[in-house]
């Protein structure tokens, strides 16, 4: 894999600047600020990688001057900036395996406990605290749209946006079921408890997704805003709920003080969850044309987090495994989504 081909990019530049540059293209902004940061990403991209084929050739340069002169100093800055080096190169390589449709997209990421009550919504918020993190790390832009917290502890369902290059591209790596066994905090006897949490992610679109949602279809319902937010928030109706009557599609934001706010994310939320389904039922009508037996990733257990005998964490996809349990609940999760990644290509 050459990451330093830039056909593809290229050709894909080429497109939207010509689109771009369209009399009529600001008519519809929304669209038009989706294309221009595709089309900014790409040309950032672009320089990124020039950058790294400069600094390799630089580094030839040092490390034949260092082999002539025989300058252990100027070894050890050359084994430094190799590794730099391949570090960056690994990632961008990385991201060209993420050559889906929306894999470039932003994303949408529920959590929902299993069975099991209080133990299994405190699973739910460490996992929760897990991808919230994962985020932060790597320079996403986080924000919790809809929270509905446990009586005891934990939350009974959660949905995260994760703003960013490539976030879905990363992040449906981590779709399916995720199991905790550990000492429960809750159990007075402490016996050991396994739990279960589902996380569901789908990428983020707009009105330029090609689904459309008809205004009859639709139920609209606003209330009061609970959680962390002030008293304004919770002394308005500022939250909104929108029913997709023909799929039974619920959704819900809370995040934003003003309801017409809340009532727009709402909307390009059920425009996701509309899209993923319109995906999933072509996934599965092609799989029937070719007599193939649909696998069911939606409930699939991907991957289990250990506590207790002993400390391990392991993806059951790639057999991936670490005993680094707190690193992996702090959000330092790319081993597993880089080793998913690259067994799917």
């Amino acid at each position: 894999m050459n990451i330093f081909d830039h056909a593809g990019a290229d050709e894909r530049i080429a497109v939207l600047e010509k689109e771009v540059a369209a009399p009529d293209f600001w008519l519809d902004q929304r669209n038009a600020q989706v294309k221009t940061k595709e089309l900014n990403q790409l040309k950032e991209r672009k320089e990124d990688l020039k950058t790294l084929h400069n600094d390799l050739e630089d580094l030839k340069v040092l490390l034949e001057l260092a082999e002539v002169e025989n300058d252990a100093e100027a070894l050890d800055e050359v084994i430094a900036e190799s590794e730099r080096l391949e570090k960056l190169a690994n990632h961008y390589e990385l991201e060209m395996l993420l050559s889906g449709p929306y894999d470039q997209n932003n994303a949408l990421l529920t959590i929902h406990p299993g069975a099991g009550g209080t133990e299994s919504q405190d699973w739910a918020s460490m996992l929760l605290r897990m991808y919230t993190r994962w985020g932060e790390i790597y320079g996403y832009k986080v924000e919790l749209l809809d929270l509905l917290p446990g009586e005891e502890a934990g939350v009974k369902s959660a949905t995260l946006s994760i703003e960013g290059p490539y976030a879905y591209g990363y992040l449906k790596a981590e779709a399916g079921v995720h199991r905790l066994v550990r000492i429960s905090p809750f159990d007075s006897a402490g016996r050991r408890h396994t739990s279960f949490t589902s996380i569901d992610v789908i990428p983020q679109v707009t009105g330029d997704s090609g689904v459309v949602i008809d205004p009859k279809e639709i139920q609209i319902d606003t209330y009061r805003s609970g959680g962390a937010g002030g008293q304004h928030v919770n002394k308005t109706d500022s939250a909104v709920r929108i029913t997709h009557l023909p799929t039974g599609i619920v959704v819900q934001c809370q995040n934003e003080r003003s309801q017409h706010s809340n009532k727009e994310t709402a909307m390009n939320m059920l425009l996701s969850k509309l899209l993923a389904l319109k995906i999933e039922k072509q996934k599965e009508e092609l799989a029937a044309i070719r007599g193939e037996k649909a696998e069911n990733t939606w409930g699939s257990q991907i991957r289990s987090y250990v506590f207790c005998p002993y400390t391990m964490v392991k993806d059951h996809r790639t057999d991936i495994e670490t005993g680094n349990i707190q690193a992996v609940m702090d959000g330092y999760i790319e081993e597993f989504i880089e080793a998913y990644l690259r067994k799917k290509q």
